[in-house]
């Protein structure tokens, strides 16, 4: 059965980046990520994530590394949206409020500029309500 993912990722074909499956975050065949699943728009991804006890910093919170490669992840799958394989250039991450364990949470990420080879992209972590954890703005360099 081919999944939204495969779908996206087939259409970045040519790329010299290859899909292993196993990746930490939307890897389906790594029994210890996060398993991802996002769903694509124009230039943009977004994929609700059910974040586990096992991810957390602080009692209850998510921990900073993982919001960090939620944003990342958001942001890179917007490229692949763009139907661009690429790699994280430079990232940035504000953390807003501390972001809760146990609870679903929306991740949302957007290529706002495309030159050449350079993508840049926006992303967010939130309750999908209005309550924003965390934004990330990165640089991609297509593969």
């Amino acid at each position: 059965m081919t999944t939204a993912r495969d779908a996206a990722i087939a259409s970045t074909e040519g790329s010299r980046l290859a899909d292993d499956r196993r990746c930490f975050a939307c890897g389906p065949e790594n029994p210890l990520g996060l398993r991802l699943r996002f769903e694509y728009g124009e230039n943009a991804a977004r994929c609700v994530v059910p974040i586990e006890p096992q991810f957390s910093g602080w009692s209850e919170m998510l921990h900073g590394g993982i919001v960090a490669t939620l944003l990342d992840e958001a942001m890179a799958h917007a490229a692949i949206a763009a139907g661009v394989r690429a790699v994280t250039a430079r990232l940035e991450v504000r953390f807003r409020e501390p972001a809760p364990v146990g609870v679903p949470l929306t991740l949302e990420g957007t290529i706002e500029r495309r030159r050449g080879k350079m993508l840049d992209a926006v992303a967010t972590l939130s309750d999908g309500a209005g309550t924003i954890y965390a934004e990330g703005r990165s640089r991609f360099i297509a593969v």
